[in-house]
């Protein structure tokens, strides 16, 4: 089996768009906008082979007809909806995508958005969930529900430790930050926060990360965990440690803050 590889395109202010790569085949995650890829496509002599979309916020769906029109007017584009522009075939909870001998599974991860989704390709262990899990954080409502996105990000934690997490936003030094002020006490994430402000001081992505240090460190992935729920019973004056509810409050206290 050729190996597969995975490039980063960064686009926007913090935004990736991430490239998988084969022998023979290039594929782009979320081109929300589409000259970077192409000078992307150009630079490295690649011939796009296909796209994927998780979800269709503006920045992650922007690029996908003029990049289909001048990089390969075949490429099949794989998302959730035909109301996003260029969308040519829709992928639902079960399917399977073949990247050369690579099979990505398509997961429906709702909760940042009603529709979203997510590939998980468990050889070799990685996951793109567009906006649903971020390194040390997840995702916002827009239109999904609070209990669609507990219930998205238990899923993806039940995945294998070492799975890698690739998200589309380069968010995680906010997002540690405000870990931090949930669990100020813990080592892992005072060690994660200067190693992550070391790569970004090189100009290197905080991302991908693996699914182990985000159990380690992630606090809407550590709800069960007696410093988070005592951290948020605080912070919202709750009496009770039901996991949904204090999922909820941390949400809402990651808006405030």
């Amino acid at each position: 089996m050729s190996p597969l590889n995975i490039d980063v395109i960064p686009i926007y202010q913090d935004n990736y768009v991430w490239c998988l790569l084969t022998e023979t085949e290039t594929w782009v995650v979320d081109p929300g906008d589409h000259k970077p890829v192409l000078d992307y496509l150009e630079r490295t002599g690649r011939t796009l082979s296909g796209i994927l979309i998780t979800h269709h916020h503006w920045d992650h769906v922007t690029g996908i007809v003029p990049l289909v029109k001048a990089a390969n007017p075949h490429a099949p584009v794989i998302g959730p909806s035909f109301e996003i522009a260029g969308v040519t075939r829709l992928a639902k909870e079960g399917d399977q995508i073949n990247i050369g001998a690579y099979q990505i599974l398509v997961w429906e991860t709702p909760g940042h958005t009603r529709d979203h989704l997510s590939y998980y390709l468990p050889q070799p262990g990685y996951l793109f969930c567009g906006d649903t899990l971020f390194a040390a954080g997840c995702g916002r409502l827009f239109d999904g529900t609070m209990e669609q996105l507990y219930a998205s990000l238990q899923r993806i934690a039940s995945l294998p430790p070492q799975t890698q997490i690739y998200c589309t936003h380069e968010y995680t030094l906010a997002n540690l930050d405000f870990a931090l002020a949930v669990e100020p006490s813990s080592q892992a994430l005072k060690q994660r926060q200067q190693y992550s402000i070391q790569l970004r001081q090189n100009g290197t992505p905080t991302i991908p990360v693996d699914l182990g240090t985000e159990l380690a460190t992630n606090p809407f992935l550590r709800i069960r965990e007696q410093s988070v729920q005592q951290a948020v019973k605080k912070a919202a004056n709750l009496q009770k440690s039901d996991y949904f509810l204090i999922f909820s409050e941390l949400r809402k206290w990651k808006n405030r803050y």
